[in-house]
């Protein structure tokens, strides 16, 4: 029968799970009564308690907070080996209340079994194991187990011990950044005993240790009267996931009495049946640190550090094993987890992780422009500089980048500057690809590594993410699809940024915008014409008509996309351009921008301006006004301005005065006659004259969009078709700038219908009323 505790405690454990897993959160009164209590202010401790299922949701509604879109947030799958391990941490509390002896036998059992597994899987024959949470404890202990190994009296003396012969630690320049330093300042050693090792550079992997250099700086270190201690090597480098080559490292080790320390995820293929020679050399090393957590899928499993000694005491003494039970319960959620997914389900599991990265680098093998690891950089020999990633069928990471050949320069400029500007440029393409792969297909786990020599890289390591993801062959098909549709993208880019950037140098209104981690065309900014203005006032002038540029380019029908580009850009007041499509126009688009621009600008003008205007034009009003009145009065006479009088004189003599009207013009202030306007439209209506061409009439196909030609590669549709169409809609938005702007500018390229463009947007104000039109044009 089984313990009731026991059951009671799986129980609570599953219904646990089930709140936690539902997503679904409180209800609005009740969220909005308890918002305070979680989210601004911790509050007091409630007198009378609460129940189980309000402390999980609250816990619940922590996780989650005020966000109920779940489909874009990268959460672990948590399987039933999941529940297992995180049920062994109830068990560990609960395990703990046992009396001393049965406590201590239980753990015995616990500890020898999970050792006992973990070295028969990764084939690590006569182990034994050191379970931590941080999966740098291990190396730490492992550190002082040596340190006490060649120093007998370092237990009593300490660090004075340490004066005589200085140890040094040696670890590659490809291991994970800051580890050395924090084993030097955990042990209490100087950084001058961190001895870096650097990566080949002639011969090999450019992530792989220089083993004659290494062993050069050991001499060296010796005849210096140094202790070499320990080296760190690489079974799957943090970046790239190369391996070093242990069996000569070994060779070396063994050779000046130093301990070989290896950890990385290709230590994972040391349970596959067809694990690489080099790999299956770390089973002969001194200590290794493996992380099944990530490895099966397992949350909340501790890191596990198997190493060999014969001298128990000095493993106690570094604190390898304790004597105390409840330090030895950390294996017991690993242990709950091993058993629950047994061998097959183990091996299982590493095997899928390796099946997924030989899918994907055997499709990304047939994608143009996309370099996988053998092949990213040819020039600087990188065939060898990433080959391990490739030729050992079992490792678990796959990295490339998008790159284009048979590029030349373009006049003008060194050619090292130029590729040093390319490499930056597709570097910002390649992260940009990272990113967008990792939105768009979360489940894959990519993400962006970033290579000292080869710049930036997309990486898959399912071996790390496809257990607790739950990546399937289908979801790298997925990303494989993503990918190949992003490629074009990216190749019309990098063809159109060149292009872009002459456009924009030719345009006197424009200044180009240099970013080159911009993952787009490129920046632009719009320069007003007018320079009279202090300094401020220019950069507020500037600021907004970029603003109000960004606006209208963001409303226009385009497969581009314009934002304010990076947020830590040194530039401010931009518009940047984003990626570039097969048929993109970039003469239209730079004139478009500046066009838009220039009517903006102008609009602009007339707004600052518009009250100085219209004073200006009410004066000369008043005076035209009054001057007409007086010539009406010269003209009829003094009796007819007497009422009865006036009444009579028109019944016997009427007067044939005509109306003179007046037009007020916005943009420039003044008063003109409208006498041209009717006798031009008079004559418009006896004359049909055929419509003369002009920008707003032509128009696009239908369905195409702006900046993109007909047919990819053809120019059959003008440059200007687009604009003209452009700033028609920009004139049926904004009706009033747009015609001031007519009236100023068209009188210079149509002068036969300039009377009839300025009526169009003139208010007019007839000859003959008397003074009081003043007061209502006011």
């Amino acid at each position: 029968m089984m313990d009731s505790t026991l059951a009671e405690m799986g129980n609570h454990l599953s219904d646990a799970m089930k709140i936690l897993e539902s997503g679904k959160l409180e209800k609005e009164q009740v969220k909005d009564k308890r918002k305070l209590s979680w989210k601004d202010i911790p509050g007091p401790l409630q007198g009378d308690g609460q129940d189980v299922v309000s402390v999980l949701q609250l816990v619940q509604n922590l996780m989650h907070g005020e966000d109920d879109q779940q489909s874009h947030r990268r959460m672990q799958y948590v399987g039933e080996q999941g529940h297992m391990a995180l049920l062994g941490h109830s068990l560990a509390a609960y395990i703990s209340i046992l009396d001393r002896e049965r406590m201590r036998n239980l753990t015995t059992r616990i500890l020898s079994d999970t050792t006992l597994w973990l070295c028969r899987i990764f084939k690590y024959e006569n182990g034994s194991a050191y379970y931590h949470e941080d999966d740098r404890d291990g190396l730490l202990k492992v550190c002082r187990f040596v340190i006490n190994t060649h120093y007998e009296d370092y237990a009593t003396e300490g660090f004075t011990v340490l004066s005589s012969k200085q140890p040094v630690i040696y670890q590659s320049a490809a291991c994970r950044p800051g580890l050395g330093q924090h084993l030097c300042s955990q042990l209490g050693l100087p950084l001058s005993s961190l001895c870096i090792v650097p990566c080949n550079t002639m011969f090999g992997s450019l992530h792989q240790m220089d083993v004659a250099l290494l062993d050069k700086l050991i001499k060296d270190d010796r005849e210096a009267g140094k202790l070499p201690l320990l080296l760190i090597a690489n079974a799957g480098t943090p970046g790239a996931g190369h391996t070093d080559k242990l069996n000569r490292l070994k060779e070396l080790c063994a050779q000046y009495n130093m301990w070989l320390h290896v950890e990385g995820v290709n230590l994972a293929t040391l349970a596959l049946g067809q694990a690489s020679s080099t790999v299956m050399a770390a089973s002969k090393c001194d200590s290794m640190t493996l992380t099944p957590g990530p490895w099966l899928g397992l949350p909340a499993v501790p890191a596990v550090t198997l190493y060999r000694h014969d001298d128990p005491a000095l493993s106690l003494a570094a604190g390898l094993t304790t004597s105390q039970p409840v330090e030895k319960l950390r294996a017991l959620p690993l242990w709950l987890s091993l058993q629950y997914l047994g061998h097959d389900g183990i091996i299982e599991k590493i095997r899928h992780a390796s099946q997924l990265s030989q899918q994907l680098l055997e499709h990304l093998k047939t994608l143009a422009s996309i370099k996988t690891s053998d092949i990213l950089d040819s020039e600087v020999s990188l065939v060898e500089a990433l080959h391990m990633v490739e030729d050992e069928l079992n490792s678990p990471v796959v990295v490339f980048r998008f790159s284009q050949e048979n590029r030349t320069p373009s006049s003008g400029g060194s050619i090292d500057e130029y590729f040093s500007q390319e490499k930056e440029i597709l570097d910002a393409l390649n992260r940009w690809l990272g990113e967008q792969l990792a939105q768009q297909v979360p489940i894959c786990g990519v993400d962006v590594v970033e290579l000292e020599d080869e710049g930036t890289c997309v990486r898959f390591n399912p071996l790390m993410t496809a257990a607790v993801l739950g990546t399937q062959e289908n979801d790298v098909a997925a990303l494989v699809e993503k990918l190949a549709q992003m490629i074009p993208v990216m190749s019309y880019t990098m063809r159109f940024r060149q292009d872009f950037k002459d456009e924009v140098l030719q345009q006197a209104s424009l200044s180009y915008i240099e970013d080159l981690s911009w993952p787009g065309l490129g920046g632009v900014r719009y320069e007003p014409r007018n320079t009279d203005l202090d300094e401020d006032k220019r950069q507020k002038r500037v600021e907004r008509v970029n603003s109000d540029l960004l606006k209208k380019l963001k409303e226009l029908d385009t497969d581009l996309n314009f934002s304010t580009g990076p947020e830590f850009c040194e530039e401010k007041n931009c518009i940047f351009i984003e990626m570039a499509t097969e048929d993109l126009d970039v003469a239209e688009l730079v004139e478009t921008i500046v066009c838009l621009g220039r009517d903006i600008e102008e609009s602009g003008k007339l707004f600052e301006n518009m009250t100085e205007v219209v004073r200006k034009g009410i004066q000369e009003a008043e005076l035209q006004l009054q001057k007409a009145n007086e010539e009406k009065l010269m003209e009829e006479g003094v009796l007819r301005q007497i009422p009865v009088v006036s009444s009579v004189l028109n019944w016997f003599s009427p007067v044939q005065a005509s109306v003179k009207g007046r037009t007020f013009n916005l943009a420039e202030g003044s008063l003109d006659s409208t006498e041209p306007v009717y006798s031009v439209k008079a004559q418009m209506n006896k004359e049909s004259s055929p419509e003369s061409p002009s920008r707003s009439t032509i128009k696009r196909l239908p369905g195409q969009k702006l900046f993109r030609r007909h047919g990819a590669g053809s120019d059959s549709i003008s440059d200007t078709s687009s604009v003209g169409q452009l700033e028609e809609s920009f004139r049926e938005t904004a009706p009033i700038q747009a015609a001031d702007e007519d009236v100023a500018e068209v009188p210079q390229e149509h002068p036969s219908h300039t009377e009839e463009e300025t009526a169009s947007s003139d208010q007019r104000v007839p000859e003959g009323q008397n003074t009081e039109s003043v007061d209502t044009l006011r």
